[in-house]
């Protein structure tokens, strides 16, 4: 892992394939007004078993990188690889998480079936299916849900149910794009335990985008700080707080105030 002042994206005593590699990636879109580079030489990996999480100031090319790491953008130039394959698509090893629960999850059917579904599609036998969403369900702490549907439920239920149907397929890499903004602080909270506690349960490796640098320290083994538009990576911070992290203990805690304030400044490129 790198540590503040050292070249971003390299990597110290990193064992094994990266989850995540990118070299150089950079990222141009089309438009009237002429290309606007949203990415610009963006290079870091991300080991297995690891939690990382992005920030940067909004217009930073943050969903613009997440869609990139799921397959779902090509790079411009540069290269994007997926354990060690080039990303040309969404591999079924990734799973994707986004802030608009409301529109990924299907209203008419289950939260049982919809978390079934991508298992159906890879053609999972039947009971290996109910096997796993009960497990996942359980693990979510939605196991007595499986017959509601998503609009009976909260937001924050919601988005629990959208965690377990990417966990149903046991990812290797789960992709999260600002997950928990649209739920009241509270809530983010109990979502912030929950994730860090099925990331330790199923041992999948965690990117996380967030424009709540709290919540990155909080979660994170290591923050990647990317500048406003066009996005590059500014620096790349280990988060060394104790494991398991405690919402009151880890914020009470100095050396969280530091990295706040650390990465407060680099946001607000101070």
């Amino acid at each position: 892992m790198t540590t503040p002042g050292k070249t971003p994206g390299t990597a110290e005593a990193m064992t094994g394939t990266p989850v995540i590699s990118l070299r150089s990636v950079r990222k141009v879109y089309g438009g009237a007004a002429g290309p606007k580079v949203a990415l610009e030489d963006i290079t870091f990996d991300v080991a297995r078993g690891e939690f990382a999480c992005v920030v940067g100031p909004s217009g930073a090319g943050k969903t613009t990188l997440l869609r990139t790491m799921a397959g779902l953008a090509l790079p411009s130039s540069g290269e994007a690889m997926f354990e060690g394959a080039p990303l040309r698509s969404v591999p079924p090893a990734i799973g994707v998480v986004f802030q608009d629960y409301g529109r990924s999850l299907y209203p008419w059917l289950s939260v049982a079936r919809n978390v079934e579904l991508p298992l159906k599609v890879r053609g999972l036998p039947k009971a290996e299916r109910a096997a796993r969403v009960a497990e996942v369900l359980t693990s979510v702490g939605l196991a007595d849900a499986g017959r509601s549907y998503p609009w009976q439920l909260s937001g924050g239920m919601q988005q629990r149910v959208a965690i377990a149907r990417s966990l149903a397929y046991r990812p290797d890499l789960l992709l999260m794009d600002e997950p928990f903004a649209s739920v009241d602080a509270q809530t983010r909270f109990e979502l912030e335990d929950l994730i860090l506690r099925v990331r330790q349960e199923f041992g999948v490796t965690v990117i996380f985008v967030t424009h709540d640098i709290d919540e990155a320290v909080y979660l994170a083994d290591r923050v990647i700080a990317v500048s406003k538009s066009p996005g590059v990576v500014t620096e790349i911070v280990d988060i060394t707080l104790a494991r398991p992290r405690d919402q009151i203990a880890t914020k009470a805690d100095p050396a969280f105030a530091h990295y706040r304030e650390h990465l407060l400044g680099l946001v607000m490129n101070r």
